[in-house]
């Protein structure tokens, strides 16, 4: 699938902004589900520098630097990309063998996985979150088809509901409430599997939304989203993540569909937030956020 997206983010500041730092992450990813085929990525007021360098964990991020004062900061990215359907995936593996080979073992071979076991910012390892899991992780269960099921159990128990938390709302609270935003399911699964001793990450990018039927698409309608990837030992080298979206319950290799595009992966949506920074001045702000993606 032929996809294009645009992603604005504006704000405005009072007072105005003297300095200002910050970073992105825009610029979508390159795998074996999509293929990235332009990109460009604008700042207004223009930045006094500008540098796009991978982070660890491959992503793109962008830097750059305002020292001029400034009521207004535009942010805009446009991306072109192909997208590819997802193959279909076979895994057998048990979740505790696959728990027990991120276990300290004196002599065993690193893998670089193993980071996603363990907790992070967003993302505590509680045992609340292991007593939800239980239903799904039963002695001898496949890990993938237990993960699917953990999935379809947030899906249908828990209420998505926009504003109802916050960025820096506790998954634990989340857990709690049953409800919330994509940012929150994600958050949710990814510390159920931790929990347990299992690697998890989070994935931010979007999804293609369709509107309802004899509607026109809104520009800017659709939004960042977030999903999860599991770490699948006994997939072939390199081919070893699968991504579950528990808030439509989708999944599949490199991607849940052709409909959704990678941004970036990380522990949580603190690595990967799409663009944040530190300014000196401006003590409120009003933000506005516009991301269309369509086909191409």
């Amino acid at each position: 699938m032929n996809l294009q997206i645009t992603h604005t983010t504006h704000y405005r500041y009072t007072p105005v902004v003297e300095t200002a730092q910050h970073i992105a992450y825009l610029r979508p990813i390159n795998h074996a589900g999509q293929t990235l085929k332009s990109h460009t990525f604008k700042v207004n007021p223009a930045p006094s520098s500008l540098r796009h360098a991978a982070d660890v964990y491959g992503n793109t991020r962008s830097s750059f630097a305002l020292q001029v004062p400034h009521e207004v900061l535009v942010v805009e990215a446009h991306s072109t990309l192909v997208t590819h359907p997802s193959p279909p995936v076979v895994s057998q593996m048990r979740w505790e063998s696959v728990r027990d080979r991120f276990g300290y073992q004196a002599g065993w071979a690193f893998d670089a996985a193993s980071e996603f076991v363990f907790a992070s910012p967003f993302v505590p390892r509680r045992a609340e979150f292991a007593e939800f899991a239980r239903a799904d992780f039963g002695a001898g269960a496949v890990f993938l088809e237990a993960a699917i099921a953990l999935m379809d159990r947030i899906h249908h128990e828990f209420t998505y509901e926009s504003y109802s938390t916050q960025i820096n709302t506790p998954a634990l609270q989340a857990l709690a409430q049953r409800k919330g935003v994509c940012q929150d399911f994600a958050h949710i699964l990814i510390a159920c599997l931790r929990t347990l001793g299992l690697p998890a990450r989070y994935v931010s990018g979007y999804l293609l939304t369709e509107p309802p039927p004899g509607q026109e698409k809104l520009i800017g309608s659709d939004a960042s989203h977030a999903w999860v990837s599991i770490y699948l030992p006994d997939l072939p080298e390199g081919q070893r993540w699968v991504d579950l979206d528990p808030t439509n319950n989708r999944w599949g290799w490199f991607s849940p569909g052709d409909d959704y595009i990678t941004v970036a992966t990380g522990r949580d949506f603190g690595d990967v937030s799409p663009l944040r920074g530190v300014i000196h001045g401006g003590a409120s702000h009003v933000l506005t956020v516009g991301v269309t993606v369509m086909p191409s």
